[in-house]
């Protein structure tokens, strides 16, 4: 499906923005894409993505987002009028291992009070498509919605239903559902990275990363999340996932928890909650003013760092310790011991001290790739690819460079942008991806004959005079398996087991084990069913049908066909929200 334009929204924890290419400039140069540019008032923050917070009126109607909310939110707050507005910030992370999610689930704003999730985030995304086709319209007239691929970037260690949650969401603010694609995150940046000018060691030869064979970790480094996965050029140019996706929520926004908590530690939690609650501008600032300073802490840091912090935080310290003063609680915590001061509204600290902010989340990413370099598919990956907007940070390069000093580590120019760039190429190509590991095991749920030595008594049931175990989980893909994008997998038969049964049923169950053995297992979840109608009885027993799953983008379609009659056939998208 080729469009005259491909347009990519990267939803992001922190920052979200768009990117998109006409059909003509990606035929002459890749790259050429183009993002639009967001000013922040707070700080003149000029940034190509924009703060992902999304602002409603009391009424719950769509009011803005972005820096637009942000800065709404806190004038509001000045004049005490922000209590009955619904604010959500960095809300993305609420579909991370989301267990149970429907679309009906909830999500709780900044004052605790509750929305329809998918009402947030179908906002967030419809905001984002409209001012896209708005810039669109400003270089080429005339372009509607049939001419247009809509990309969708998330993270690949999501499961399905969070996947699903993202697509439907797009869909209801009229992104077409047959024109939109769900790029998988790392996937993107891997091939932007394909992409960008060969990049010269420091004995200036030439390397090629992206060669024939070559065998890379992508470790896209966002807000929220860690993302990895590891690809192997293939001699047509494709890529075959060698690992599954994995990662954790170590992100940036980890050095940011890093940082309240140290405030807490200094003037306690509580007064940091009433600070948050009654001064709200001021919070939002002190928030602002870190993610601004922390870009510029770098590991050879050896002068002292200011922080601003907002005079009311040191108001509210005082209102509820009476008598005790900032001094000396600093001076009496052994932490802080010529580390740290406080005077007004400025924190000095030691560069030793602003350094351990990234501890924590450092540690997390270098020790997880340390485990994954020790698999036998993994351990010859001889480069790294860091990407994401946490990739940009110094403390992180320098962390996985000291810790994998004989591995190749590659930090592209406009790392925090590689993502929504290579979303956008992955829309003009998506089959660039080939294979795919397996995130989990499929199958479907059927009854085999029962056997004393193998069944338990309890899954014992009788049909048509025959003893049979009931919830079998039938395998079709295994987890960690290699799946060929786009390719039906692994074909089973199954028969009917009445003599007058006229429609055969298959229950579509996942798992997180490998050799599940009932569907009953911990860790099973159905999917969803799919009927094959079999009005024909005269041929009794002998009777069934093929039964076949294909995994194409971050879709899965089931098919059952007659095995006596090829023409009868029926396919099912897995719903993963139920």
């Amino acid at each position: 499906m080729s469009s005259l334009l491909v347009a990519a929204i990267d939803f992001g924890t922190t920052f979200s923005g768009y990117a998109f290419s006409f059909l003509h400039d990606y035929k002459r140069d890749p790259l050429k894409i183009s993002a639009n540019t967001w000013n922040a008032g707070i700080g003149q923050l000029v940034t190509q993505k924009t703060s992902t917070c999304v602002l409603f009126d009391a009424a719950g109607k769509f009011h803005s987002f972005g820096f637009e909310a942000e800065e709404k939110y806190s004038n509001l707050a000045l004049d005490a009028q922000h209590n009955d507005w619904y604010y959500f910030r960095r809300f993305k992370m609420m579909l991370y291992d989301k267990k149970g999610l429907s679309r009906e689930s909830l999500i709780v704003d900044d004052k605790g009070k509750r929305m329809e999730a998918m009402k947030v985030f179908s906002a967030a995304i419809g905001y984002l498509r409209n001012h896209l086709l708005s810039t669109c319209a400003k270089q080429l007239t005339g372009i509607d919605d049939s001419n247009i691929t809509w990309v969708l970037t998330v993270p690949a260690i999501w499961n399905d239903p969070s996947k699903q949650f993202m697509r439907e969401a797009a869909e209801k603010v009229g992104i077409c559902g047959e024109r939109l694609v769900i790029a998988l995150e790392p996937e993107a940046a891997s091939l932007y990275c394909m992409y960008l000018p060969v990049q010269k060691d420091s004995e200036n030869s030439t390397f090629g990363v992206f060669k024939s064979g070559s065998k890379y970790m992508v470790v896209d480094a966002g807000g929220g999340t860690i993302d990895i996965t590891v690809h192997e050029v293939q001699d047509n140019g494709t890529l075959k996932e060698l690992h599954k996706a994995n990662g954790g929520n170590w992100g940036g926004t980890k050095v940011d928890s890093s940082f309240k908590s140290l405030l807490a530690s200094i003037v306690g939690n509580d007064v940091i909650e009433a600070f948050n609650t009654d001064h709200k501008y001021d919070y939002l600032e002190l928030l602002r003013d870190f993610e601004i300073k922390k870009r510029t802490i770098h590991p050879k840091l050896s002068e002292k760092v200011t922080f601003k912090v907002p005079i009311n935080l040191l108001e509210t310290f005082r209102k509820a310790n009476p008598g005790s003063s900032i001094e000396t609680v600093v001076t009496s915590n052994a932490r802080f011991k010529n580390q740290l001061t406080w005077t007004g509204d400025k924190i000095r600290m030691e560069a030793k001290l602003t350094i351990t902010l990234f501890d924590e989340s450092c540690k997390k990413i270098v020790d997880h790739l340390e485990q994954l370099f020790k698999l036998p598919n993994v351990k010859d990956v001889s480069s790294i690819l860091l990407v994401g907007g946490f990739a940009e940070s110094s403390m992180l390069q320098e962390a996985v460079r000291e810790a994998f000093r004989n591995k190749k580590v590659i930090v592209p120019q406009d790392a925090g942008l590689a993502v929504l760039k290579g979303a956008v190429l992955y829309g003009h190509q998506p089959k660039t991806i080939s294979a795919r590991v397996c995130k989990y095991t499929y199958g479907v749920r059927i009854t085999r004959k029962f056997d004393e030595n193998i069944h338990l008594q309890s899954k014992k049931v009788l049909r048509d005079g025959v003893e049979r175990c009931k919830d079998i989980f039938s395998v079709h893909v295994s987890v960690g398996k290699l799946i060929k994008v786009g390719e039906p997998q692994f074909k089973k038969c199954y028969s009917v087991i009445d003599h007058d049964q006229k429609r055969l049923s298959f229950d579509i169950y996942t798992s997180n084990e490998r050799t599940p053995t009932y569907t009953t297992d911990v860790g099973c979840t159905c999917l969803g069913k799919l009927t094959i109608d079999m009005p024909d009885t005269t041929k009794g027993k002998d009777r069934g049908a093929f039964v076949h799953m294909t995994f194409s983008g971050t879709e899965i379609t089931v098919t059952a066909v007659d095995k006596d009659d090829p023409t009868k056939t029926v396919s099912t998208n897995v719903d993963f929200l139920g």
